[in-house]
């Protein structure tokens, strides 16, 4: 099958995509919104290219922009697409009428962003009207679907998955031992540095247990428009020994990292089935997450780890001194593996999207 998966740009999930599909029967072709940064694609992914496609979508020509994906659809003559985030490659595609349409939810686009605005309600609306086939990644995306009238017997669940061979419980990671935080209870957030990801929740908590949790230490990975506050804060805590800000780490160096906490943190405002989540659980480490409907359907309180209220730095800061206080039982981390290995399989998982572009076809 002639297929043109259509993304925003080339996250490390489009990699991930990407090359499992270039692997697959099809041929595949890569059409991105943000083309002007050259990749590495997979081998066998062809990229083809609207010229100014940013740049027009930004000025708010989305009529030429239709216009040229149209010719590019007529010229290319794929007998699929696949298209995500919704209020961007989706609905781009969905103004061709191309059918069979794929429209793939990135999670907040659907649970966040559609609710943002009375245009991107509308846009919301428009795309799922227009779709043959949806793509969710988890039971909430799916739920927010239907509650715009789409047939649920037309959407297809999965969570994107992880590499269980890559992402597997082990011995203490090496950055725990650089950082000689042996002996010392390790939380981990590993989110964007974005309001969205809560992750100035999760040091407003931990500088609230500090003073009584002498070891309590904090991991913070990754970057991201708060970085330079979230240091700020804890500076002014005097809490810089720590708590030790990563940066952005690379898929190699993500286990380890996973390995040296004993918690895993998210205080997300707004997920489908978090990636990072799953790394973790892979990873055999429990998680303290946000009561959000999408961690809700991972974590079971006192099973596979812990939740708070949603935005409550209060809350979180009370489960993590529970957790100083007693400690992690090894159950936890074993019960949190065993999840992953029930739900995670990135390569079972993928299966669902190959059986998803089957079905959609024969729809049409």
């Amino acid at each position: 099958m002639r297929i043109l998966y259509f993304s925003q740009g080339y996250s490390p999930h489009d990699e991930r995509f990407l090359t499992a599909l270039a692997q697959s029967e099809h041929e595949v072709f890569f059409l991105r919104l943000d083309p002007e940064k050259p990749v590495s694609l997979p081998e066998g992914i062809k990229e083809v290219i609207l010229p100014g496609v940013k740049q027009a979508l930004a000025k708010g020509r989305v009529y030429e922009i239709t216009r040229q994906l149209s010719s590019l659809l007529k010229a290319l003559n794929p007998e699929l697409v696949h298209a995500g985030p919704l209020h961007g490659p989706a609905y781009l595609a969905a103004r061709t009428s191309f059918k069979p349409l794929v429209s793939m939810s990135w999670g907040s686009d659907l649970l966040k962003d559609s609710d943002s605005s009375w245009l991107m309600h509308w846009r919301t609306a428009y795309v799922l009207a227009k779709t043959t086939l949806l793509l969710a990644d988890c039971e909430a995306v799916a739920q927010k679907a239907v509650s715009y009238g789409f047939k649920r017997d037309a959407i297809r669940i999965f969570p994107w998955g992880v590499d269980l061979e890559h992402f597997t419980p082990g011995e203490a990671g090496s950055l725990r031992r650089k950082l000689k935080w042996a002996k010392k209870r390790v939380f981990l957030s590993s989110r964007k540095m974005e309001p969205l990801y809560g992750v100035d929740v999760i040091v407003k908590a931990f500088i609230s247990i500090a003073p009584r949790r002498p070891d309590a230490r904090l991991l913070l990975m990754g970057k991201g428009s708060q970085e330079e506050m979230l240091r700020r804060m804890i500076d002014e805590a005097g809490l810089s020994d720590r708590v030790h800000f990563g940066g952005y780490i690379g898929l190699s160096e993500l286990p380890d990292v996973y390995r040296s906490a004993d918690v895993y943190i998210s205080a997300s405002r707004c997920d489908g089935s978090s990636v990072s989540l799953m790394e973790a659980l892979a990873c055999g480490k429990p998680a303290l997450v946000s009561n959000i409907a999408g961690n809700l359907e991972w974590i079971q309180p006192g099973i596979q780890g812990w939740t708070f209220k949603d935005g409550d730095a209060d809350d979180l800061a009370r489960e993590m001194a529970a957790i100083c206080e007693t400690g992690v039982d090894a159950e936890f981390g074993a019960r949190a593996r065993a999840l992953a290995a029930a739900r995670a399989d990135w390569r079972k998982n993928f299966q669902v999207l190959l059986d998803a572009y089957d079905q959609a076809a024969r729809s049409v």
